[in-house]
């Protein structure tokens, strides 16, 4: 964000109110969202340097808004010209995985970080002119995708017992692993960052006594905003081993999840969502599961999977995933096998002759 910093809108805006409004867009911005910016900022920046020789512009001309967009909604593989060359740049540099057209939310994605930095700089972008507008829907149109997985399986309640199986050894590594995993996937499929920033202060231990229950607030989530923040319950065993790693660690505040070093000791910084991400291909490794059968978000999927598999109401997993459009989480419900649909079994259950 430091490159982000607004335009003075009055022409007496003094430098320590240039300095105020920066620091306000950062304290309003998720970090997840700060973070994104930075990797926009920083691609968008490196391709206007490949494709135009020269730096971002404030506002950026129409013609090099035009430009980005059709040197992304085409197949580079087999390509050659200016747009390949850029494109081979960009992939010199660590910032393109490849020549092949990025998905169209890629696209849209960079697009609306573009946007979103004229609107800091209290400037218009060159992504409203119309014929921008028009090229971005045949862009998005002409490279249409069917949906892809974020998680190539689901963690469902077998394979999550089998990770966590591989965490019984009582070392701090273990306990810290158990419990991550156990939170992350209990308490709705909680996602990596949302894991991740958890703090100590989030937890509140006091149902434990007489309702074994914790509850976990989530300041940091896609679709709430910390003023919003909810508190979900984390029951039984989830809960004990999320309390057993705190009492471990000797944790009195800052972080909850934290690295492990190699001797065993638990270090103060922050585990990190790519941290979260070794967790579980590791685990997934040792359960005898290839590192690559799901991803992190593979715990969220899998819970909304077994919600449907055991019979749960919708609405009654949507409160705990948090997620706001039903025909998204649906689309788990949906992935379920037809002969597994817990509905089949109606008239079996009333065990009627």
């Amino acid at each position: 964000m430091s490159q982000l910093q607004p335009l003075p809108l009055p022409a007496s805006l003094t430098p320590a109110d240039q300095d105020a409004l920066t620091e306000l867009f950062r304290r309003g911005t998720a970090e997840n969202t700060l973070r994104a910016y930075e990797q926009d900022l920083a691609y968008i920046g490196a391709w206007k340097a490949a494709a135009f020789g020269a730096a971002l512009a404030w506002p950026e001309e129409e013609a090099v808004a035009l430009r980005f967009i059709l040197d992304h909604a085409r197949d580079l593989r087999d390509a050659t010209g200016p747009a390949r060359e850029a494109a081979e740049a960009l992939v010199a540099a660590g910032l393109r995985r490849g020549y092949a057209a990025p998905a169209p939310s890629t696209l849209d994605r960079r697009i609306a970080s573009w946007r979103a930095f004229h609107r800091m700089k209290n400037l218009p972008s060159p992504f409203d002119a119309p014929l921008i507008k028009e090229a971005r829907v045949k862009a998005r149109r002409a490279a249409a995708r069917p949906r892809q997985r974020k998680s190539e399986n689901p963690i469902t309640r077998d394979v999550l017992t089998a990770m966590l199986a591989t965490c019984r050894t009582g070392a701090m590594r273990d306990l810290r692993d158990h419990a991550a995993l156990a939170l992350a996937w209990a308490s709705g499929g909680r996602r990596r960052s949302e894991v991740t920033a958890l703090n100590l202060d989030d937890i509140d231990a006091r149902p434990m006594a007489e309702r074994g229950l914790i509850r976990i607030r989530l300041l940091h989530t896609k679709t709430t905003t910390p003023d919003q923040a909810p508190w979900l319950p984390l029951k039984g065993f989830p809960a004990r081993s999320v309390l057993a790693w705190i009492e471990a660690a000797g944790i009195t505040g800052g972080p909850l999840f934290r690295p492990v070093s190699q001797a065993d000791r638990v270090l103060k910084r922050r585990l990190t969502p790519g941290g979260f991400r070794e967790i579980v291909a590791h685990r997934l490794e040792l359960a005898g599961y290839p590192r690559d059968f799901a991803s992190p978000h593979g715990l969220r999927s899998g819970f909304l999977t077994q919600a449907a598999l055991d019979g749960a109401p919708l609405a009654a997993a949507m409160q705990l995933s948090l997620h706001r459009d039903p025909a998204q989480a649906q689309a788990y419900y949906a992935d379920v096998e037809i002969e597994d649909n817990p509905a089949t079994d109606l008239l079996e259950r009333r065990q009627l002759d």
